[in-house]
Formats: C-alpha cells, sequence, structure tokens
C-alpha cells in the first residue's frame, strides 16, 4: 500500500472504521485506537519490537477484532522538522507494515511526544519510572492519534 495524508487516509476508510495510532520505539511499540467517529484516541496497549511480520499479524489481528481500517504511524523528524535518517527508519517501517497488513498508513509528526507524555506522567500523576515504562509508549500513540483525529475535517 502507499502512503497517504491524514485526509486522503480518512476518505479511504469505510465509515465507522477506526483508526490505530503506532508509536514505534526501538524497544516497544506504542498502540492507541481510536473510537468508531474518530473523535478520541484511547491507549491500547505496548508490544515488543520484534521481527515485522509478527507485528503486521497482530495488527491484523486487531484490525479484524477492532474494526480498524488504517494507520497513523508517528515519525519523529527532527526538531528542526527536517527529514533525518531517523524518519526514513520510520517511513520505511510504516511501509513495509502497511504492506504486509493490507491497511493504509500516513505518518504524523511525533516530535517531543514521549516527552510530553512523560511530563504529564510525573506532574499530574507522579507515578514511578518503571510505571511510566509500562505505559508511555501507548499513551504517546495515544497523543499522536488524537493530534491526527483533531486535524480531521468534519461533516
Amino acid at each position: 500500500m502507499a502512503l497517504f495524508n491524514l485526509t486522503d487516509l480518512a476518505a479511504t476508510l469505510a465509515r465507522e472504521a477506526r483508526l490505530l495510532g503506532i508509536d514505534p520505539g526501538r524497544k516497544q511499540v506504542g498502540l492507541a485506537m481510536s473510537d468508531v467517529s474518530r473523535m478520541v484516541a484511547t491507549p491500547l496497549e505496548t508490544v515488543k519490537r520484534g521481527k515485522l511480520g509478527a507485528m503486521a499479524e497482530h495488527i491484523r489481528a486487531l484490525a479484524v477484532k477492532h474494526g480498524i481500517g488504517g494507520m497513523v504511524v508517528g515519525i519523529p523528524l527532527s526538531l528542526d522538522g527536517s527529514f533525518g535518517p531517523a524518519a526514513q527508519a520510520s517511513k520505511d517501517w510504516a511501509t513495509a507494515l502497511s504492506e504486509q497488513t493490507g491497511l493504509p498508513v500516513c505518518l504524523w509528526d511525533e516530535r517531543l511526544s514521549s516527552s510530553a507524555v512523560n511530563r504529564m506522567l510525573i506532574q499530574e500523576a507522579d507515578l514511578s519510572r518503571s510505571k511510566r515504562n509500562e505505559v508511555v509508549d501507548q499513551l504517546a500513540a495515544a497523543y499522536i492519534l488524537q493530534a491526527a483525529l483533531d486535524c480531521l475535517p468534519r461533516d
């Protein structure tokens, strides 16, 4: 499948298809899911990063179970907005994941999403480092997905 921009991705989806938000990290991948109206993102789970085929199989199963029709994958642009090696690696991973799952994908700027989530977990929830590590990736995925959802055109 090809990469889409957010508006074109939304146009390809069935009326009540959900979006899956993905925060791809080096060790773990955070997943979040939208509601059927694509207005609210909810953290779903954190998955250990492994082989792409296993990740694609897991996401295909989630798509069937939850009615997911597309993916929004966080891309780590440089702070100045440029497209560096990490962003290219995320783009390549997202494209390969899309091809293996059959789900359309768009990339979304995820600069500082994990930092914002960590700051919130420390200041608002007062969570210990170990507790934060359990949820930060899926919360970052929800943060990324919510930012994308907030930019979707509404009928």
